[in-house]
């Protein structure tokens, strides 16, 4: 009987020696894909910070809308939000409250 465990445990961990880079690879690739889904400040239903407002805003398609056209009102290329320097930011924030929707939410 005590030979059947020792296989058994050999078995155990020569698998496990032998899984483990398979779950490393996939944990650090859903690190990554975490990273870029921070990274990127216009995915589709993501609340965004207001810092000098001090609200959330909902990033969504009539978000990434209103944020296309200050950019294209400005004169300056498409970055997301969130690879923009805060100043940048404050500045569509203070645009973005000075240009409320209509029909949205009377932001």
């Amino acid at each position: 009987m005590n030979h059947r465990y020792r296989y058994f445990f050999s078995f155990f961990v020569i698998s496990a020696a032998l899984a483990a880079p398979s779950a490393i690879r996939a944990g650090q690739q859903n690190d990554r894909h975490q990273e870029e889904h921070q990274r990127d400040g216009n995915r589709e239903g993501e609340r965004v910070y207001d810092r000098s407002h001090k609200d959330y805003h909902n990033w969504d398609a009539n978000e990434d809308h209103a944020y296309r056209g200050y950019l294209q009102g400005n004169h300056k290329e498409y970055r997301p939000i969130a690879e923009t320097s805060s100043r940048q930011q404050r500045s569509y924030w203070n645009w973005r409250h000075s240009h409320p929707d209509r029909d949205h939410d009377g932001r």
